[in-house]
């Protein structure tokens, strides 16, 4: 039985003397279409040297996109095209946002440069600034005359992938001596290639690697009189931290046909922003500060939405060339799931584009780490076959995966919709139970406040200074919101979800379901009102009674979703059962007029947005407090300040006269005391 990767239908057409000038006037047709298919390499390392440099806005100023970015939005706001005559420049913009955000600068190719390929070893000797470095790497050629296609193994002449699949085809195998270049944990500045360039010693090893592969290329390009390798045909391949170099120096690099990452975790294939949502993985925030700039980590938890790209996109650098990545489930550090969204994220670019078997994903488990099982390895021949060998018979429709319960458009649906918003998925027939939290029975250390944003225009928070981080309240009855106690019907996970706005610090609580003890569950903080996964139980059929003791004041709850479907609901959620009129006879406020005073800083949203000339922005403090409140261009210039005195605690509504700007996307930023917030908003009209 053939291999389902191997195995291809073909069509045979019957030539006829009858329909001869039909056949011609068809090849002449399908060959005019194949001129437009994207080319399967280039020449040269990058196709976007002299597109324009996208903005590139200071943290402060970046926008929150809490799902996936869009790919094909072009970074300035201005629209998106998903044409491949774009493709290029818009793969140029991802190049420059990953390198300033990420990796720093890859260095461009040198002017000085040499090569030799003597005794079976290729010598590159690349000088800057009067400094020489030299990589050294043995070449393993076949027998016969070539040209031979390659493969550059990070660390070794084939990776981890076996070397017989490329021995027993033919190809040439080249390993990348990475320290010669950057050790596997820098100290920064003394590495070799900061002799070349010392004024990027806060590059991180994901920039250096890569331009290390380059080199090796550029050296196969000068030795080619002497070194028989076919330059159309190179791959490069790595596992684990390899696996992301790999991963990167095929990115940046567009002379490399085919890559093949292994493994690569968290700062390779995984989306950063699906990783901080999964327990025990390579967050960005846990990964090894040498191989990135330290300035990455700023968007370390939360603030990974203010990245202004993720990681499917450095995958999708890889287009229109072939890219294969793999991943292990018996290694939870790996982030699998969010490899597995990250590529059917990528998987949507390449589809876009016209060339879905150009790229291909492999999560599985049950071997070790690096290993390649015996199901696993007719995929990565297949594309070895086609993209170094040219047999166009085999079958690189490779995409398989572990996870039928994980929606990957969740993270993506929103692409060319409009704003980023997570998808409002079907809930189907999943078990749900929902409560409003000021329905509940309100402990006295508990308020119920009013706010027009909020479902039932009311939720509950905890009273100002009430604080007890290291035991549970004694008192139940009073420390808690005890809400009615629900059946269910079913023996499964069930998800807790809360409609929550908590400002980091205060975003923990404890949680106590029927008898069991109270448990803290924290890491919830938002950005205004949002739904956050709180826990999960496994709930037996029958009656339950959930509670929510205070841990932190000003933690504020206003809707409450106990759920097997495994993803947070949308907007304001169902109707709850039991809707009550809050009691808010102890402290109350609207979203426009307080009364009785809050503790925390908030920048709305304006409103309405997108505007035609004029719009509203809103903003709450604490205290009295000097306030800062600035409108940026997309390219960081400051065109309007809205607010810069000393305000009165409590929420203030500011007017913005916009009708003598251009179309198009501004930010503001609002700066008091120690906060700072930031926000997009879109002119409709000049």
């Amino acid at each position: 039985m053939l291999n389902p990767f191997m195995r291809k239908m073909k069509t045979q057409l019957p030539i006829r003397t009858g329909i001869f000038f039909i056949l011609v006037s068809l090849f002449a047709v399908v060959n005019s279409f194949a001129q437009d298919v994207p080319p399967l390499v280039y020449d040269v390392e990058f196709t976007g040297i002299d597109c324009t440099k996208p903005p590139l806005p200071i943290f402060d100023e970046l926008p929150i996109v809490k799902p996936l970015t869009d790919p094909f939005e072009w970074s300035d706001g201005s629209g998106r095209d998903t044409t491949f005559a774009s493709w290029a420049h818009r793969r140029a913009e991802i190049k420059a946002e990953i390198e300033n955000y990420e990796v720093g600068p890859k260095p461009d190719r040198p002017d000085t440069i040499t090569a030799s390929y003597e005794n079976d070893t290729l010598r590159v000797y690349i000088t800057v600034n009067g400094n020489t470095l030299t990589l050294i790497s043995p070449v393993y050629l076949p027998e016969g005359d070539g040209p031979f296609p390659a493969v550059i193994g990070m660390g070794s002449p084939n990776g981890s992938v076996p070397a017989d699949v490329f021995t027993s085809r033919n190809i040439a195998r080249i390993p990348f001596d990475f320290p010669q270049v950057m050790q596997h944990t820098q100290v920064r500045g003394t590495e070799p290639i900061n002799k070349l360039y010392p004024d990027l010693t806060y590059m991180g090893a994901y920039s250096a690697w890569p331009w290390g592969v380059s080199r090796l290329i550029d050296g196969l390009e000068l030795v080619q009189d002497s070194l028989p390798i076919d330059l159309k045909h190179l791959a490069v391949t790595g596992c684990s931290f390899a696996g992301k170099m790999a991963l990167f120096a095929g990115a940046f690099d567009e002379r490399v046909a085919l890559t093949i990452a292994q493994e690569s975790g968290g700062g390779g294939a995984p989306a950063w922003r699906v990783s901080e949502t999964l327990p025990n993985v390579e967050k960005l925030g846990a990964t090894n500060h040498a191989w990135f700039m330290d300035a990455m980590f700023q968007f370390s938890g939360r603030n990974v939405s203010k990245l202004p790209h993720d990681h499917h996109e450095l995958m999708a650098m890889c287009a229109p060339r072939a890219l294969l990545v793999t991943g292990n489930t018996d290694f939870e550090w790996l982030a699998n799931p969010a490899c597995y969204v990250g590529a059917k994220a990528t998987e949507q670019v390449y589809n876009t584009l016209g060339i879905g078997d150009r790229f291909g994903y492999y999560v599985d488990g049950g071997h070790g780490h690096c290993a390649i099982p015996d199901l696993q390895r007719p995929a990565i021949e297949a594309f070895v076959d086609k993209y170094l060998l040219g047999d166009t018979t085999v079958n690189t429709d490779v995409g398989v995966h572990p996870y039928p319960e994980i929606i990957p458009e969740y993270w993506y649906d929103w692409w060319g919709k409009g704003e980023p918003e997570f998808a409002l998925l079907d809930r189907g027939e999943s078990e749900e139970v929902w409560f409003e939290a000021e329905c509940a029975t309100v402990g006295a250390a508990w308020n119920v406040r009013l706010d027009t944003l909020a479902s039932n225009e009311s939720y509950a928070v905890p009273k100002d200074g009430l604080i007890s981080t290291q035991v549970s309240p004694a008192d139940s009855i009073e420390a808690s919101l005890i809400f009615p106690p629900f059946n269910l019907t079913k023996q499964t996970t069930f998800y807790l979800y809360g409609r929550l706005n908590c400002a980091r610090n205060k975003d923990t609580y404890w949680i106590k379901m029927d008898d069991d003890p109270y448990k803290i569950v924290g890491g919830l903080t938002t950005d205004g009102w949002e739904w956050k996964q709180i826990t999960s139980f496994s709930l037996a059929p029958g009656e339950h009674n959930l509670s929510i003791a205070y841990r932190v004041d000003q933690s504020k709850i206003d809707k409450i979703c106990i759920s097997e479907f495994n993803y947070p609901p949308g907007k304001m959620g169902e109707e709850a059962e039991t809707v009550c009129e809050p009691d808010t006879t102890t402290q109350a406020y609207t979203a426009l007029e307080i009364v009785g005073g809050s503790s925390s800083y908030t920048l709305g949203q304006n409103y309405p947005n997108p505007f035609n000339d004029n719009t509203t922005i809103a903003f709450e403090i604490p205290r009295d407090t000097y306030v800062s409140l600035k409108v940026y261009s997309i390219l960081g210039e400051e065109v309007a300040e809205l607010a810069g005195r000393e305000y009165a605690a409590g929420v203030h509504t500011l007017e913005f006269d916009a009708r003598n700007l251009s179309r198009g996307i501004y930010f503001y930023t609002f700066k008091a005391d120690k906060f700072t917030s930031s926000r997009k908003m879109i002119l409709q009209t000049e």
